[in-house]
């Protein structure tokens, strides 16, 4: 591991891209990360990459950049084309964490096309499911993805948080979820012909990747519809939705987001880890950062590397209650691991530099109360709603 902080730097004179790494000389920033940016920077038709400063190493290229060029490649955008985080407000008589986690419904079983209208949460597809691809519908995903019950904690920005509804004490739930196997079918059938190599069809390309956007956004209402339902409240809009794996076209060239959230104008959640805060933030971001900002603590430690440690410090136990005192719902225990707290840079290190860098203005910070990873097998079915309000047990 290696700290760095980088400033716009022209690369050799082979190539005019140049690369811009937004943290601070205290900021964890694998080296390996930095050597994906000045490769990415060398690809044939890049103008300018710009890391965030959740910036880690993914699978051929970063993850928490964003890359400009006048050349498509799909492999910059991944295979999880939609991902993104979405807020919804939810109102409940009384937020118990140890209560409503019982309560969370099975995320990992899709909602079934053939019964539609058995469960409530259909009532938000308004029209045809993106691509038809109604497969995965209303499943979380693994990884990093969740869902969370989370607690308006501290509002920083009064004004802006109130023209999004939002006061102190309120709860929300935080969708961070993707397009399943469609954007990994699309990738796919790009890469077995073209590997990492450019799309010959753009137009063509972008038809699909549009459809998976849509499909991811439509499959982060359902998947709050269907916890709202089994909490015993009503679904509503969100007020932030965000996708941050996806392509843009913008000045007549194509900006690659990966792990990188739109920062002209919009609001977005950087999410923290399920042990701390995280942090809705007002995004104005120039064109020295393509227009993005961070999507979240990006991670400190591989996977691999979180278990092995992991298992030497904690116990299965401990990764269910975080330090700040809400519940992991997880029944994949190697996940438990993986995805704990301590596998993540500090979510507060990332707004600093956001904020340090003109990036982003912090508007309001949430805790976990309750977040969902996959469903806890131990704890045996859990009953849901109908649509009569009666309760049954799990299909």
């Amino acid at each position: 591991m290696s700290q760095h902080h980088f400033r716009r730097e022209p690369l050799p004179r082979s190539t005019p891209a140049t690369v811009t790494v937004f943290a601070s000389p205290t900021s964890w920033i694998e080296s390996e990360a930095l050597a994906q940016c000045q490769q990415v920077a060398a690809l044939d038709g890049m103008i300018h990459v710009a890391g965030m400063p959740d910036l880690h190493p993914g699978k051929g290229a970063p993850i928490g950049a964003a890359m400009a060029s006048t050349v498509l490649y799909p492999f910059l955008v991944g295979s999880d084309i939609g991902c993104g985080i979405a807020v919804f407000p939810v109102k409940l008589k009384r937020a118990v964490p140890e209560r409503l986690a019982a309560r969370f419904p099975d995320l990992d079983r899709p909602l079934d096309p053939e019964r539609y209208g058995d469960d409530p949460a259909w009532a938000v597809v308004d029209g045809d499911v993106p691509a038809g691809h109604v497969e995965g519908l209303g499943t979380v995903g693994r990884g990093n993805h969740f869902v969370e019950l989370a607690r308006i904690d501290t509002v920083l920005e009064s004004g802006h948080a109130s023209r999004l509804g939002l006061d102190p004490g309120d709860l929300v739930l935080v969708v961070h979820s993707g397009s399943r196997g469609l954007g990994e079918r699309i990738l796919r059938a790009h890469t077995e012909v073209h590997g990492a190599g450019p799309t010959p069809d753009p137009a063509a390309y972008l038809a699909m990747h549009d459809a998976a956007v849509r499909w991811g956004s439509l499959n982060r209402r359902l998947l709050a519809a269907r916890v709202a339902h089994a909490l015993g409240s009503e679904p509503t809009e969100p007020v932030v939705d965000q996708c941050h794996n996806l392509v843009e076209v913008r000045d007549g060239g194509y900006l690659h987001r990966k792990g990188a959230a739109p920062g002209d104008g919009r609001d977005v959640l950087v999410a923290g880890t399920r042990g701390t805060r995280s942090y809705l933030v007002a995004a104005h971001a120039g064109p020295e950062a393509n227009h993005s900002v961070a999507h979240g603590a990006g991670r400190k430690m591989s996977r691999a590397d979180a278990l092995r440690r992991g298992r030497a410090k904690h116990t299965v136990e401990e990764l269910r209650r975080t330090p700040v005192g809400s519940l992991v719902v997880c029944g994949d225990r190697q996940l438990l691991f993986e995805e704990a707290p301590t596998a993540y840079k500090r979510i507060e290190q990332v707004i600093r530099d956001l904020v340090d860098h003109d990036l982003a203005t912090p508007v309001a910070a949430t805790v976990p109360l309750v977040t969902y990873k996959t469903p806890d097998v131990a704890a045996g079915p859990r009953p849901e709603r109908r649509n009569d309000g009666r309760r049954r047990g799990r299909r």
